[in-house]
This record gives structure tokens, sequence and C-alpha cells, in this order.
């Protein structure tokens, strides 16, 4: 299941989250449901009304009863910025907003700090990905990682206690651990 929107002012992004998601499907024989948003609303009300239509509730309701999530973590400053950041997703202003407000990475579009936290960053009110509260209550939460270039990233995620199982490069988890020695 695709966690958020990902259509933009340039593209409906079904193709880029598509692929993905049917490459995963053939692999695991799963069924594919896509979450044909965009990937940031332009207001927050809208966001709140597109929540309450029943065929986006129907993808929502399915998120809170997954048991199983693979994602990554999104960083700008890595060496090939994450798509959320490279493909037309956010304009100077916002990746400005992002980098004031002391975001490290962001999770299925949903921005957060070294720290874990969430709170004041306004681009969240938008997102379309799930609410780390949501994502907290999945009981296997895949974090795959690779490269040093996502650690602020990874070690973000970590305090936001979204990962319960890490697959991770070996440069990259030696990073981690001779940080946190």
């Amino acid at each position: 299941m695709q966690l958020n929107g990902s259509g933009n002012t340039r593209t409906t992004g079904l193709l880029y989250a598509s692929e993905i998601l049917q490459r995963f499907a053939r692999a695991y024989g799963a069924a594919v449901q896509q979450f044909p948003v965009p990937a940031f609303f332009d207001d927050p009300a809208t966001r709140r009304a597109f929540w309450r239509e029943s065929s986006t509730r129907r993808i929502l309701d399915l998120q809170e009863r997954m048991n199983l999530v693979v994602f990554s973590v999104g960083a700008a400053e890595s060496g090939i910025p994450s798509h959320v950041y490279a493909a037309g997703y956010l304009d100077a202003a916002e990746q400005a907003q992002l980098e004031t407000t002391g975001v490290v990475g962001d999770v299925g579009t949903v921005f957060y700090r070294a720290d874990g936290s969430t709170d004041g960053i306004a681009l969240n009110d938008r997102a379309t990905g799930p609410d780390f509260a949501t994502l907290r209550r999945v009981p296997h939460r895949v974090c795959v990682i690779a490269g040093t270039a996502k650690l602020r990233g990874l070690r973000g995620a970590l305090a936001a206690d979204l990962v319960t199982e890490l697959v991770i490069d070996e440069a990259t988890a030696r990073a981690l651990l001779d940080d946190t020695e």
C-alpha cells in the first residue's frame, strides 16, 4: 500500500509510485493499493476535507490496520536527494522553511527533527503520509537505509521510535555505531 500521495504541480507521480509498488507486489504476491492524492495539499483545510471522503478513508483505514511497513528516510542533504526533495514537490521557500525548522528528514512526506519531534513543522499539516502515531502502532516497521548522507535522518527516525527493524549498509552502520559509542 502506498503510504503517501505522489502528485505535484508537474506530475501525478503515479508512474513513479506505481513502479515501486508493482515491484513489491510481484515479489511478494501482493495486491497494490495506490493512494492517488498529491504528496502535499496546498491548504491544510483541503487535506482535512479530503480525509473525510470515503475513497480516501478506505486507504487511511487500511493504514490503520497495517502490520508491516517498509520505508526509507528522506534526506535533502543526501548525495542523491530523496524524491520528495528533488522532483519538484517542494519549492525553494518550503525547503528553506524546513531548514529553518531544523528538519533532518522525512518518512512518507512527514518531516521531523533530530530529536524525532514533528510539532511546529507547518508542512506536515499539508502532508499526505501517515502521522507518526499511526506508524508507531505498526508491529513491524522496517527501515531501509543506504549511505551515510542519510545518517542524520536515520538518527531522527530512531529518536521518533519509527524503526523496529533496520536494513542498513555496512559503512552507514559503522558510522551510526561510532556516533553512539
